[in-house]
């Protein structure tokens, strides 16, 4: 896939020098954020294709490997547990090596086609598509679902529309 120079999505925050303060626990993760993937996994297959899907979660995969999350969370490897953390401010600018920085790219350029992709799509069927921010996180991340860990993987919080 050719990616470089092209479009990124500028809904991308990113959130690494930041650590979540306060909570304990993974909470709020059940109940209404399962029934989404189950909608968006037979749309994903329709429109991508087999390949096409399984190419979106490998890079989803790359990119929390790579990112330092591991792939416990792809592989079913999610731990019971709590996350403590102490509240920080980002500091600024993240330090990131070369190689973080073009998967940051990479992800924002994979991000701006879906983009671009479930506008189509949507408005095909009549219907206005309101595009998802990506948090980019090291460790953990508060979101409106509870506190995510980099080890679950790639999730949607539908609480506040972010994908972490």
């Amino acid at each position: 896939m050719r990616w470089k120079g092209r479009r990124q999505s500028g809904n991308v925050e990113d959130r690494r020098g930041a650590t979540p303060g306060g909570f304990g626990g993974l909470g709020g993760m059940g109940g209404s954020g399962g029934g989404g993937l189950s909608r968006l996994l037979p749309m994903l297959l329709r429109f991508l294709g087999v390949k096409g899907t399984i190419f979106a979660i490998l890079a989803l995969g790359a990119y929390s490997y790579f990112s330092g999350g591991g792939l416990g969370g792809l592989l079913g490897g999610l731990e019971g547990g709590s996350v403590q953390t102490t509240g920080a401010a980002p500091t600024g600018e993240v330090e990131q090596s070369a190689q973080e920085k073009e998967l940051v790219e990479f992800v924002s350029v994979v991000l701006a086609d879906t983009e671009q992709t479930w506008h189509e799509l949507f408005k095909a069927e009549g219907q206005d598509y309101k595009e998802p921010r990506l948090v980019l996180f090291r460790g953990a991340v508060n979101s409106a679902c509870g506190v995510g860990q980099a080890a679950m993987g790639p999730f949607y919080c539908p609480g506040d529309q972010k994908v972490y």
